[in-house]
């Protein structure tokens, strides 16, 4: 399929716009040998966390239970305490032997995030948490309280290597993929907050339950990447209680840059959470500067990967789309995006466009309001569902695309070490 302009191809005389190109402020883009962005696939070598109860499968609880020197199911019993009251806290475990209960806590559940920082905004419903890991890795994740939902936004890796230039989270590249319980438990803490009263007040009308009901793997890292240990906690997420979170699959969004052979992937596992493709700009030329993965698989491999999981799974497809100010947002684009959406039918896929979070004087910054809703328009009068996505959490450096460890951050967790 063309990637030329709609209004180029018709004759039709194209309003001349800036076309400003990508490239790294404040940082130097890792580059291979032969000049191209660097991709890091493989996480570096580094010590492993600890084995955790959620790192098991149920049946492996109970032979760990064992090998500690207790009856098999006492290993139900810690899974009610951790996915049920959200505790790792012996002293609350009176269900448990005395003599036996801190020994067997320790070694089904050691400790794996260490709270750094917490910061808060929109009145106390948006927190954003700085997790140090096991061996001073630094990841965040963002809890967010809408109406009729909690939503949390995890992390799958620490730093991340698809390395696109307009990301905080991609400057300083993977550190390592985080393991299942190291998912697993930004959602088991956050929910311990909220039960704690952590998260605002929902209003009279907000019949919602009270802990995390959806989660978004739009935290640092490309889920994709980590795709064994990023499943293995959908796994956990989804298990009835107390095996598990007893969450819904259809409150799960996993996001990918395209990672094509790992979306064909994820349409076979039968279970349906919500996919979505961060794309970002509908023609090669744009998106190889913009998104480095392009260069190993195309719009048109990962749109075509992506109708492939609406077509396995029946679930509507997210396409992500941040608007960039004379990068990406020219009306153009938005054509040609609804022209290679219908070419592979209807009713598959929404557009879900977010404006950048902008930078004073940075060439990253939002597309102007107009502009913004003449984009929206021109996808909807094409007949594709799009919705302006609402940012949480600017203020707080917590929104799409802001998840770093600072120097500031950096300083603070080794204060704690």
């Amino acid at each position: 399929m063309s990637d030329t302009p709609a209004s180029a191809r018709s004759g039709a005389p194209a309003k001349r716009t800036a076309q400003v190109r990508p490239a790294t402020e404040g940082w130097t883009q890792k580059k291979d040998a032969e000049g191209r962005p660097l991709l890091q696939f493989a996480s570096p070598k580094r010590g492993k966390p600890p084995v955790h109860l959620a790192d098991l499968t149920p049946a492996e609880r109970v032979e760990k239970v064992k090998e500690l020197g207790l009856p098999g199911f006492r290993a139900k019993q810690l899974a009610t305490h951790y996915f049920t009251h959200y505790t790792s806290d012996p002293a609350h475990m009176t269900d448990l032997p005395a003599g036996q209960r801190d020994e067997l806590v320790a070694g089904m559940l050691p400790p794996l995030l260490t709270e750094v920082r917490r910061l808060e905004t929109d009145r106390g419903d948006t927190i954003k948490f700085l997790w140090r890991l096991h061996d001073g890795a630094l990841v965040e994740s963002v809890l967010m309280r809408y109406p009729g939902r909690i939503t949390l936004c995890v992390s799958s890796q620490a730093g991340c290597g698809m390395n696109c230039p307009f990301c905080a989270t991609g400057q300083a590249g993977l550190t390592r993929n985080m393991s299942t319980a190291e998912i697993v438990e930004q959602i088991v803490r956050a929910n311990r907050l909220i039960a704690e009263g952590g998260l605002g007040g929902k209003k009279a009308d907000d019949h919602s339950m009270e802990r995390v009901s959806n989660i978004v793997f739009m935290g640092m890292g490309e889920p994709l990447a980590n795709y064994k240990r990023v499943m293995d906690a959908v796994r956990v997420m989804i298990a009835p209680q107390p095996e598990g979170l007893g969450m819904s699959a259809r409150g799960i969004t996993v996001s990918t840059v395209g990672l094509v052979p790992a979306i064909n992937k994820l349409a076979d596992e039968d279970i349906p959470v919500t996919f979505a493709l961060s794309l970002h700009a509908p023609d090669d030329q744009l998106r190889d500067e913009l998104i480095p993965v392009n260069s190993r698989w195309k719009v048109d491999e990962a749109l075509d990967a992506a109708r492939g999981y609406f077509e396995k799974t029946g679930r509507r497809v997210s396409i992500e789309y941040a608007l960039i100010k004379d990068m990406n947002d020219h009306p153009w684009r938005a054509d040609l995006l609804a022209e290679k959406l219908n070419a592979r039918g209807r009713g598959w896929v929404h557009v879900n466009p977010i404006p950048l979070n902008p930078t004073p004087g940075s060439i990253w910054t939002a597309s102007e309001k107009d502009v913004q809703d003449e984009f929206v328009r021109r996808l909807n009068d094409a007949g594709i569902p799009t919705t302006l996505r609402d940012t949480r959490g600017k203020e707080i450096d917590g929104a799409c695309g802001q998840l770093v460890a600072t120097t500031e951050d950096e300083a603070a967790a080794a204060a704690m070490a």
